[in-house]
């Protein structure tokens, strides 16, 4: 399907006491959008509150968002949650301690105006991470773009797409995103369409905390538990802890 302005934006945050960083991503999200405004686009900016226990929804609400509550501390649900309330032809998924760029949103809209994709991802860069973190990112890197899966922290995709396919998979805690783009490029095949596209000119900057809050004995005991159990653990809450134990 190819869009010719305007076409409406939502742009979709999860948040789970955030309060350290959600002012500062909604700023970044709010002069990225300065891409889809030259355009004549219209769009908006919804925070899903997934139960936070801080002042998240507050200053997401101070910040001119607008602000839905998960009470389930999920990850898909939470997104889910933020979509269900989004008015937009596109959804952008932002994780909150996530910065895109006006020049990413930018890539996006050219991706949204080729009409060629259902959805998209991006290339990601850590900030302040340590050494080890980089060998990890370039093998991410180079399955999402092999794979055409989009990386959690930034996924744009079509939203009448997004809705046919019933969104993010509840019954996983994590690797949801991937989850996702694989019934994406199922669905794109099927319409003859191109696979989700990864940008790469323009990396989103995300924070590199887990690396910092999690050793790396962490990191890998929660992937060697993963592989022993077939990814049956990826549907239990307390296995995985590196997203739920409430680490800031």
């Amino acid at each position: 399907m190819r869009y010719t302005p305007p076409v409406r934006i939502s742009v979709v945050l999860p948040a789970f006491n955030e309060e350290k960083l959600i002012g500062a991503t909604l700023q970044a999200v709010h002069t990225a959008r300065g891409a889809f405004t030259t355009l004549g686009w219209e769009s908006e900016i919804i925070v899903c509150d997934n139960n936070s226990t801080d002042r998240t929804g507050e200053l997401a609400r101070a910040a001119g968002a607008k602000v839905v509550f998960e009470p389930v501390n999920q990850i898909a649900r939470a997104r889910n949650a933020g979509a269900a309330a989004a008015t937009g032809d596109w959804l952008i998924f932002v994780d909150a301690d996530s910065h895109g760029s006006r020049e990413l949103f930018a890539d996006v809209a050219e991706v949204i105006r080729d009409g060629a994709h259902l959805a998209g991802g991006c290339t990601i860069r850590l900030d302040h991470a340590p050494w080890w973190t980089g060998l990890f990112l370039h093998g991410w890197t180079t399955i999402s773009r092999c794979a055409h899966w989009a990386a959690g922290s930034f996924i744009f995709v079509e939203a009448s797409a997004f809705r046919a396919l019933g969104g993010f998979n509840q019954a996983l805690y994590v690797t949801e995103e991937i989850d996702l783009s694989q019934r994406l490029n199922r669905l794109a095949r099927k319409r003859r369409l191109k696979p989700l596209r990864v940008l790469t000119r323009h990396p989103l900057l995300t924070s590199g905390r887990k690396a910092h809050l999690y050793t790396p004995w962490e990191h890998l005991r929660f992937i060697l538990k993963t592989a022993f159990s077939l990814g049956r653990s990826l549907n239990r809450r307390d296995a995985c802890p590196i997203w739920y134990d409430g680490r800031r």
